[in-house]
């Protein structure tokens, strides 16, 4: 018989005689109490995705025996009817939010792995070289990566410079870069639809495609070229700003390289 979703009674020789949900209650546990011998002769509300609960069950039971007895012996069976019928309930709350917890999937998080991002103009922490800055030609340095992870339908790039005075300048953004992509030669053109179908957005500066360093006079500052390989094509128009790109990408990353290179002035 089900008490409720996920309960199931099964005692030899109790049944429900009354209508009343309560007294059903009594008797059960009454008669269980009566009970003796090992654990395994335990059937009594042992929620059916949850074994070990009747371990735990059977020792609650021998509390409540001890503790009916002694009720019995001071104040009357009705008081202790109403202890059994409490601690009934307790047991069911507790064995079903234990059943619950364990039945719970994980949550599952964003598993990125690393892509990695090169380039033939400059190793990791390298000065840029000044024909790829604005005191130069401004031409976008070539770029190389390697193998994505499988699924992957497009590649993302951003190029910012997080030591700008008022804060993160972006330099670059590119995306809906074809899937089969390995590499990005020296200058690609600043407009918004490349041959290949990339797409390219708005730098800070004001322009579309590329911006190469131009930092005030000072310390050396840091260019972070980051690219992302993603599980599908972002759903933007050309002259997307890169929070736009951000945000569109948020639960698709398969992978991310990054390569920094500095200048100065």
């Amino acid at each position: 018989m089900l008490l409720n979703s996920g309960w199931h009674v099964n005692v030899d020789g109790v049944k429900a005689t009354s209508g009343r949900y309560e007294q059903f209650l009594v008797n059960l546990l009454e008669t269980r109490l009566r009970l003796t011998g090992s654990h395994n002769r335990y059937r009594m509300l042992m929620p059916m995705t949850n074994k070990d609960g009747l371990w735990r069950t059977g020792l609650l039971f021998h509390f409540v025996s001890s503790t009916v007895r002694a009720l019995k012996r001071r104040a009357g069976v009705v008081v202790a009817r109403r202890v059994i019928l409490l601690v009934a309930i307790l047991i069911i709350i507790s064995s079903t939010a234990a059943a619950c917890a364990r039945e719970a999937p994980a949550p599952q998080k964003e598993v990125e792995m690393t892509l990695s991002l090169s380039s033939t103009a400059f190793k990791e922490g390298d000065k840029i070289p000044i024909k790829y800055s604005c005191d130069g030609q401004d031409i976008s340095p070539p770029l190389a990566w390697g193998e994505p992870p499988q699924h992957t339908g497009a590649f993302a790039l951003i190029v910012d410079d997080p030591d700008a005075p008022g804060g993160v300048f972006t330099h670059w953004v590119l995306f809906n870069l074809p899937a089969n992509v390995r590499q990005l030669g020296e200058g690609i053109p600043t407009r918004e639809r490349l041959e290949n179908g990339a797409l390219q957005g708005k730098n800070d500066f004001g322009g579309i495609g590329y911006g190469g360093p131009c930092p005030p006079r000072g310390p050396a500052h840091r260019y972070r070229f980051a690219l992302y390989a993603l599980d599908k094509l972002l759903d933007l128009k050309p002259g997307a700003s890169k929070k736009q790109v951000l945000d569109a990408m948020k639960g698709h990353i398969l992978a991310q390289g990054q390569l920094i290179g500095t200048y100065q002035r």
